[in-house]
């Protein structure tokens, strides 16, 4: 029951800002969240409060960029973990970017700012909650990225990235228990394998799977092209540490699964030591945090799409490059 509740309340969500909204999606929003909720966006967001935190930081000077702002989600479903009852969604923003935003200059063009999100639900109503966002993928597109090194020979694709190929990524119905137990557990075993001399996340995956990365990485299609990414992003760090462990210092507030769609996300989810270069910044053998959030799908027994967010300007800060600093000296 909690759980068709909660579909309910997410689907009714994002059906209000498919289309644009003067009122700052004050109705939308005031509906779906709680009064105190507590929400955090990435970096340079971060806590913005409740939701008129939410509208005055955050959603208002969006649409003050970008006319005729709306959004879509092409992946939404709901479940539990730890104890807890979460909803989540991915999609994308779309405006007409006609003012600065961030300092990101505007290119008079439709843009699109790829997004996802984790709510944790109470009586129906979001209470915590958690937003990524692709801003580098912007930045990309308007060709205002000031990032010339990337991870492995050379940067994935960087641009408009799909919903699932098979087009049934709103889970709206409600799916069989143990197919998205078994789903959970895949994907589980996957993470297991990462970051393994033998590279053992292989065997889980189809081989004409698609990574859908964060722009600053790109996106990947086949097994051996994103080992090309995964390979070298791993041997950059070392001491690994995964969300799945939960050391205390990097957990997963979210991991579930719903048919045959299934999601992580930790605040941070990954923590390891920088070995290499990366993202033009030297190491300094010093440990970074990552916001990290995925989305699978899967495909029989294996995964065959995977969408990924890392909060990329909030690990450049801690490298000691302020990104957004950056784009304000340039612009005054």
């Amino acid at each position: 029951m909690t759980l068709s509740i909660n579909k309910a309340a997410l689907k009714a969500y994002t059906e209000a800002c498919r289309h644009p909204a003067e009122d700052g999606y004050t109705a939308a929003t005031g509906a779906f969240f709680e009064q105190d909720a507590i929400i955090n966006v990435v970096h340079p967001f971060n806590e913005v409060g409740g939701p008129e935190g939410y509208r005055k930081n955050f959603i208002e000077p969006l649409q003050a960029s970008f006319g005729k702002l709306y959004r879509t989600a092409y992946i939404a479903f709901a479940g539990s973990f730890d104890g807890s009852d979460w909803v989540t969604c991915t999609g994308h923003y779309a405006g007409k970017f006609t003012a600065p935003w961030l300092n990101i200059q505007p290119t008079g063009n439709l843009e699109y700012i790829r997004y996802g999100e984790f709510h944790r639900m109470e009586n129906g109503k979001a209470v915590e909650s958690y937003m990524f966002l692709d801003i580098p993928a912007l930045m990309i597109a308007a060709g205002q990225w000031p990032i010339k090194g990337t991870v492995g020979a050379e940067r994935g694709y960087t641009g408009l990235l799909p919903g699932p190929a098979t087009q049934d990524g709103q889970q709206w119905q409600t799916n069989d228990l143990g197919r998205s137990a078994s789903s959970l557990e895949l994907m589980q075993s996957m993470l297991h394998g990462l970051a393994t001399e033998d590279e053992a996340w292989r065997a889980y995956w189809h081989e004409d799977m698609m990574w859908h990365g964060p722009a600053a990485f790109g996106a990947f299609v086949g097994i051996e092209d994103f080992a090309g990414f995964q390979v070298p992003f791993e041997s950059t760090f070392s001491e690994w540490v995964s969300g799945i462990k939960n050391d205390g210092n990097s957990r997963h507030f979210c991991r579930m699964a719903d048919g045959d769609y299934i999601c992580i996300a930790g605040w941070p989810s990954l923590n390891a030591v920088q070995a290499r270069t990366f993202l033009d910044q030297p190491s300094k053998g010093e440990r970074l945090y990552m916001r990290v959030c995925d989305w699978w799908r899967r495909e029989g027994d294996l995964l065959a799409e995977n969408w990924i967010f890392v909060d990329v300007p909030h690990v450049l800060l801690q490298m000691g490059y302020d990104l957004f600093g950056n784009l304000e000296e340039k612009a005054a």
